[in-house]
């Protein structure tokens, strides 16, 4: 059975624009998913990346017209200066990594559920209520917004430090045995890569 290591980041507004596809793809396929919230800030530091506020004005205003396009194009609802943002996202990444140990719910939609509050609800995922919501939506219970904050801390980090052994500079990335896929739009290529055909 194939794995797909899912790298991403709770506050990635192309992680909330990958949806849900990358589940589809993986039931189409028998594959499993293995998600691996990490710290996208910290990453960009480690891996020669610049924090979006920091870039070229070219660069700000590229991302800013290809996240609207982007939405437009999947039919997505999308805030391009979401009232929360940036906020912590640490609170979030430790609740799922909670019910990624609990199991019992749906780890996609939650993945999915915390970035569409940022990008699409525009609420705080610091927030605690917000964050219990997302795992209530999920079917998780919502007391893991407040258990397992150490395990989920020590976690986090160690998933930062997977992620730049293994080359990983943004989020979405994932991986496939030894394949690696950056952004979104290279979800069609995971897709074809799992069928054979690339």
């Amino acid at each position: 059975m194939p794995q797909i290591d899912y790298f991403f980041a709770t506050l990635s507004p192309y992680c909330y624009l990958a949806g849900e596809r990358l589940e589809a793809v993986a039931a189409k396929h028998g594959a499993t998913i293995n998600y691996k919230p990490y710290d996208i800030i910290a990453g960009f530091s480690r891996t020669g990346g610049t924090l979006p506020n920091e870039r070229h004005i070219s660069r700000i205003e590229y991302r800013a017209q290809e996240l609207v396009r982007q939405a437009k194009k999947l039919g997505m609802p999308f805030h391009l200066k979401p009232a929360h943002w940036p906020t912590n996202g640490a609170p979030a990444a430790y609740a799922f990594i909670a019910a990624q140990n609990a199991g019992g719910g749906d780890l996609g939609k939650l993945a999915h559920g915390i970035t569409r509050a940022v990008w699409a609800e525009e609420k705080d995922i610091a927030e605690n209520d917000v964050v219990r919501a997302c795992l209530t939506d999920a079917g998780f219970d919502p007391a893991l917004a407040d258990s397992g904050l150490l395990e989920g801390a020590e976690t986090y980090a160690r998933n930062l430090e997977e992620a730049v052994e293994r080359g990983v500079f943004g989020a979405p990335f994932y991986f496939v045995g030894d394949q690696r896929f950056w952004g979104q739009d290279r979800i069609e290529d995971i897709d074809l890569h799992l069928a054979g055909a690339l």
